[in-house]
């Protein structure tokens, strides 16, 4: 398999989006944000990094049952696709994002290709999803895109897991905050998770004074450690 975007497309990407498709180390691609010099995901593995994040640490340590999850950050997608190949539970998934990336970036992305060959289409089907309105993917997936910021919009309750995956907190400082982590600790049910890449002291620090028990647990490939929070 070629995982090389094709160049004349990256290259119109790099003038008018201002991103670039990247190739990590474990096959996957991840995006290049020039303008605040961050990858949407880790150049040791992007599909490495999100499984090991959210599926690992977060989606395999939660109540199972009717699973509600709620997502800071839709990205590429792959959060999501990952946890739709996974279910075998009924799942509610929430994601906030308030800016979406571009239909043709995302079809030049090789998630599918690596995850679900020959499924293709339900990669596309998380991003060609009407917003701010519950779409079936398939018969144990819902999905609910929310266009808008985490710190201000209306977040559903009752969520078992959360995945936090805004930005890191010195590229995107407005989205670490104790209002948000107080936000969605009120949106959660008992014994919910929320999980991160980040392994930040005052990002601990702001769970812990948002109510939640939080450890610090084995990072993904390329990082030491990353955050587990409970709500108690």
């Amino acid at each position: 398999m070629n995982c090389e975007p094709d160049s004349l497309i990256v290259s119109y990407l790099c003038r008018v989006k201002k991103l670039s498709i990247q190739l990590t180390a474990d096959g996957s691609h991840t995006l290049f944000v020039p303008e605040i010099d961050e990858h949407y995901h880790s150049v040791n593995g992007a599909i490495q990094e999100s499984y090991h994040v959210f599926i690992k640490a977060g989606w395999q340590q939660a109540p199972k049952g009717n699973v509600r999850i709620v997502e800071i950050g839709f990205g590429t997608g792959l959060n999501a696709l990952l946890t739709l190949l996974c279910a075998d539970v009924p799942v509610e998934y929430y994601t906030v994002e308030p800016e979406p990336l571009p239909l043709d970036t995302i079809r030049l992305l090789n998630y599918a290709e690596i995850l679900c060959p020959g499924k293709e289409e339900l990669f596309l089907a998380l991003h060609t999803a009407a917003w701010d309105t519950p779409v079936k993917i398939s018969s144990l997936f819902t999905l609910y895109k929310i266009r808008g910021d985490g710190n201000t919009c209306t977040l559903p309750g009752n969520a078992g897991l959360v995945y936090f995956d805004a930005f890191a907190p010195d590229k995107q400082p407005g989205m670490w905050n104790p209002a948000i982590f107080r936000r969605l600790y009120e949106a959660m049910a008992e014994g919910g998770i929320l999980t991160t890449y980040c392994a930040k002291g005052s990002v601990r620090r702001m769970m812990q004074e948002a109510g939640y028990s939080v450890e610090r647990i084995a990072g993904p490939p390329g990082k030491r450690e990353m955050l587990r929070a409970t709500k108690q």
